[in-house]
């Protein structure tokens, strides 16, 4: 039972491992934010159309993914509405705070399902699918977290900040992995649904904030290659580990 917490425990701390390298850059240029946030719109696309959705698909029907999608886009269309209003009274720059912020969520989300995924596959069979499952969201999990952290810093925030942030969302990955492990009954139904809630909150991040403000500095072009390497990026490791 040890090795199975472990292993839950390896694959949110990639997340932390890859954020760490990624406070050490300072003084980011429009051009490298622009080419971060398409490549980090990619690896989301690629994570939500070649990971996520699939997966629902295959423990589900199109049925539940409808709902879910349609659930997590409505989800952060009525979040963005909630934090632009507080942020409109608060800062006079709330805008970029918010593309932040729904990041932030869209990623806590994404990790959700993500969690209970490797809680219930250890669960199910800890030696065969619960290795498989963690290490394969743990080696994505890294190139995430270092992105993460890179696009924080870009956007002003503090490096420790924005460590501690993709700190969170690694914890929040291993939370509903214990949680996968203790309730494996109870939450294999929920799972398809959680898969393509975060494939829905993600997708419209991507689409509403990451796309555009990659394009907003005259970067069109490289932010175009870049959106496709981190597409390519994110399909081969999937690949490579199915």
């Amino acid at each position: 039972m040890d090795e199975i917490y472990l292993g839950s425990a390896v694959t949110a701390v990639c997340t932390v491992m890859g954020a760490i390298p990624a406070m050490f850059f300072k003084n980011i240029s429009h051009h490298s934010k622009d080419t971060v946030l398409a490549y980090t719109a990619g690896i989301m696309v690629a994570a939500s159309t070649y990971g996520l959705i699939p997966s629902t698909l295959k423990l589900s029907n199109v049925f539940v993914l409808i709902i879910g999608i349609l659930l997590g886009t409505m989800a952060l269309t009525v979040l963005e509405k909630c934090i632009s209003y507080v942020g409109s009274k608060h800062s006079t720059n709330s805008l970029d705070q918010n593309q932040v912020f729904l990041l932030l969520i869209s990623m806590g989300l994404h990790n959700l399902p993500e969690g209970l995924s490797v809680g219930v596959s250890y669960a199910s069979n800890p030696y065969e699918l619960g290795s498989i499952v963690s290490f394969a969201i743990g080696l994505q999990n890294v190139p995430e977290g270092f992105l993460m952290t890179l696009l924080l810093v870009s956007h002003n925030i503090t490096p420790i900040r924005a460590f501690l942030y993709t700190a969170l969302t690694g914890l929040i990955e291993l939370l509903a992995s214990i949680i996968g492990i203790i309730f494996t009954g109870s939450f294999i139904t929920l799972v398809p649904y959680g898969l393509a809630f975060a494939a829905g909150a993600m997708l419209f991040v991507v689409y509403k904030d990451l796309i555009p403000e990659s394009h907003g500095d005259g970067n069109e072009r490289p932010a175009t290659f870049s959106f496709i390497f981190g597409l390519l990026t994110m399909i081969s490791l999937t690949s490579w580990l199915r």
